[in-house]
């Protein structure tokens, strides 16, 4: 597990990026909630509300990706199958690039 940690904050370094995710990644498991709750009260009128946090979550991800200058983990992955390149880790964060100028006013 900590090999994991370890490369998923390699991978989210821009604060920006961070804070974005520690609102977006919160809300999938609140939207599963909600699809449970809906179904278990059959009250599917209300069907868009799981459906917009999940995209509400991808697009502040997806905001914080670009942000930061990496690809999302899901597209990592869509791209390694289809041996596409992808960028992992932004290369301003990449071991022996130069530091980042703006680093001390974006923290």
């Amino acid at each position: 597990m900590a090999v994991w940690i370890d490369h998923w904050l390699a991978r989210h370094r821009h604060a920006v990026n961070r804070r974005l995710h520690a609102v977006a990644i919160p809300l999938l498991p609140l939207a599963a909630a909600l699809v449970v709750w809906q179904w278990l009260d059959g009250a599917w009128l209300f069907w868009w509300r799981p459906v917009a946090l999940i995209v509400t979550s991808y697009a502040l991800q997806w905001i914080g990706h670009k942000t930061e200058g990496n690809d999302m983990g899901e597209m990592i992955l869509i791209k390694r199958l289809l041996g596409r390149p992808y960028v992992a880790i932004a290369p301003r964060y990449r071991p022996g690039s130069p530091p980042d100028p703006c680093a001390q006013i974006c923290r």
